[in-house]
């Protein structure tokens, strides 16, 4: 057997050891004995949320478990067919393994990513609010690139996008939207988006074909359920109607049925247009602002290196978090953590995969230090 397939199995072994220690193997087993037992039990959806809790908890956990034995199981089952095929000089069948061992292994890695995700918000769905920069046209073309750049993202994933609130630009793009991303692990993953994001490119609306850089930002927090007690003072809030605009029922730019509400003491504010009802976009956005104000919260527990409506003041230099350059050459740096390539297409088309991984590894490994 050659001495690459040896080093991946090696790598293979190692990652489920750590998805096993991560698991708390003995204890996971025994608590997925409990989980199926409460499963079963008729009285069970007597309490619906509990019962949901339940059986979300249950599939979760059953995942992981058979995730480590199926990566365990298919290794081995590969290695052997491995030493058949070269007993028997059956080259096919051994260069067939040695592709499906390279694609499991790349699996593994993948797997043993997803345990960096153990937040306590971060297997909710998310909002991604995107906001255009100064600059007019420029920041607000590149505003709607960033939205679709995410929304091709979470279709990759089976993600679902829900439309929330969308701001049209005075020529074209977005000066704001906020969407919401459904999915598991979707605010896990997409909390290390946030932040300024500079395009440096050929201005298609400029006549004299200048180059121009422009900002936009992107900012992420998690839905979060009924279980997490968010209190807000609704007198400490200030609620404005407004005629929608965009896509939308029937209602749009005809009635004043959309809602903002602010919350003065921090200043977070949030939008929602989407729904037909005035009294169904205020349900909404109560929902938006308590999640706002608990991701808020998470930053100071997770001691943020700068909160996020300080970062929000100045769409700018000095705070962007990652670099797309299409003029004069072709680059994307994210700056975090200094992860580039020169396939800016793929990026805008949403492989971010590798820029999420990179960010998310290094926060686990600052936390660490500083633990």
């Amino acid at each position: 057997m050659r001495a690459e397939i040896e080093a991946l199995a090696q790598d293979i072994r190692r990652s489920a050891a750590l998805l096993k220690r991560h698991l708390n193997w003995d204890e996971a087993l025994m608590r997925l004995d409990e989980l199926n037992a409460s499963a079963e039990n008729p009285d069970l959806w007597n309490d619906a949320a509990s019962a949901q809790k339940i059986m979300r908890e249950r599939n979760e956990l059953d995942s992981a478990i058979q995730g480590c034995r199926a990566l365990e199981r298919e290794l081995a089952d590969l290695l052997e067919l491995i030493e058949l095929g070269e007993m028997e000089g059956d080259q096919t069948v051994v260069d067939d393994a040695e592709e499906q061992v390279r694609t499991l292994k790349e699996r593994a890695g993948k797997m043993e990513l997803e345990t960096l995700l153990s937040g306590e918000a971060d297997h909710n769905d998310c909002y991604l609010e995107i906001n255009a920069g100064a600059g007019g046209t420029e920041s607000q073309d590149w505003a709607e690139m960033l939205l679709r750049m995410y929304t091709r993202w979470a279709e990759k994933h089976g993600y679902k996008v829900e439309w929330l609130e969308e701001s049209s630009g005075e020529q074209a793009g977005i000066k704001s939207a906020t969407v919401r991303i459904l999915g598991h692990n979707a605010y896990g993953w997409l909390k290390t988006e946030s932040g300024v994001h500079r395009l440096v490119r050929i201005s298609p609306y400029d006549s004299a074909a200048r180059r121009h850089t422009s900002f936009s930002s992107a900012w992420v927090y998690p839905v979060i359920d009924d279980t997490i007690d968010i209190q807000i003072n609704e007198s400490e809030c200030r609620i404005d109607t407004y005629r929608a605009s965009g896509a939308g029922g029937q209602h749009i730019n005809k009635t004043d049925s959309a809602v903002r509400i602010t919350h003065i003491p921090t200043g977070i504010a949030v939008a929602c247009q989407m729904e037909r009802s005035q009294h169904q976009n205020r349900a909404r956005a109560w929902d938006m602002l308590r999640a706002r104000l608990y991701e808020a919260e998470l930053q100071k527990r997770e001691a943020a290196a700068q909160a996020l409506e300080d970062q929000k003041t100045d769409i700018g230099w000095g705070h962007q978090i990652r670099s797309y350059v299409l003029q004069p050459y072709q680059m994307v740096k994210d700056l975090r953590t200094n992860v580039e390539t020169s396939d800016t297409q793929g990026v805008l088309d949403g492989d971010l995969d590798q820029f999420m991984a990179a960010s998310l590894a290094a926060r686990v490994e600052g936390d660490v230090t500083q633990g």
